[in-house]
């Protein structure tokens, strides 16, 4: 049998970090992050190319240790009160070519303990893109709602932040109404800890990022990148 990318050291890991978000403790642990997240999710991301080209061959599966599918584990406090150095969860992108940051169209991986799950679409694109997806819809409604009305896809649950009307150029009474207010486009499905484990959890991701194939074709069409 196939042996498992992650281990319950990661989510132990992630939970003593949560429990001790600072410097020095880190420093001091250095060594498991690199063991339990940081040296697995790179190995996984090496192996996953079949099933992200499964889903569209212009995806990237990139395993550099900067750059890559894998975040940071740092957090950008620059902006934020909360000054936490450290994301207590991994998360792994697998990007548009044509995009370069965490904007782009591609499929999504969370570990984090009590809140695993994997996803795909766009979290909040550029202005430019936002307005083509939303005139898409709008022009589109029958066929996006058809895409998103597939069996295989109940149970998975939209991620997006809305406005509070609808955008200008629409009317009120849109059939897309509501979906013109999002600022997000995609879909994620609540993964368990038990799923992340398995031994065959790369083959279950790569069904689930088949199942979203066809909500991420329209959204990269409506975009004008190639799918």
């Amino acid at each position: 049998m196939a042996k498992p990318y992650f281990t319950k050291a990661l989510f132990d890991f992630l939970k003593d970090l949560a429990a001790n978000n600072n410097r020095d403790w880190f420093q001091a642990n250095k060594e498991r992050y690199e063991e339990s997240l940081k040296q697995p999710a790179l190995r996984f991301v090496a192996d996953f190319g079949p099933q992200v080209r499964a889903v569209s061959p212009h995806i990237v599966c990139d395993p550099r240790p900067t750059g890559g599918a894998l975040f940071r584990i740092y957090r950008d406090v620059r902006f934020s009160k909360d000054k936490s150095p450290y994301k207590t969860h991994c998360a792994l992108q697998f990007r548009h070519e044509a995009g370069k940051d965490a904007h782009a169209p591609g499929l999504y991986l969370h570990l984090e303990p009590g809140n695993c799950g994997a996803a795909a679409g766009l979290w909040r694109p550029p202005t430019e893109q936002l307005r083509l997806i939303r005139e898409a819809v709008a022009g589109n409604h029958a066929k996006w709602r058809k895409i998103n009305d597939a069996p295989a896809l109940a149970g998975m649950r939209r991620f997006s932040e809305s406005l509070q009307r609808v955008p200008a150029g629409y009317p009120k009474d849109h059939p897309a109404a509501e979906e013109l207010k999002w600022k997000d486009w995609g879909l994620w499905v609540p993964l368990s800890q038990k799923d992340v484990l398995a031994a065959d959890a790369p083959d279950r991701l790569g069904a689930l990022y088949k199942d979203m194939k066809p909500m991420l074709k329209f959204l990269c069409n409506a975009i004008g990148e190639d799918f």
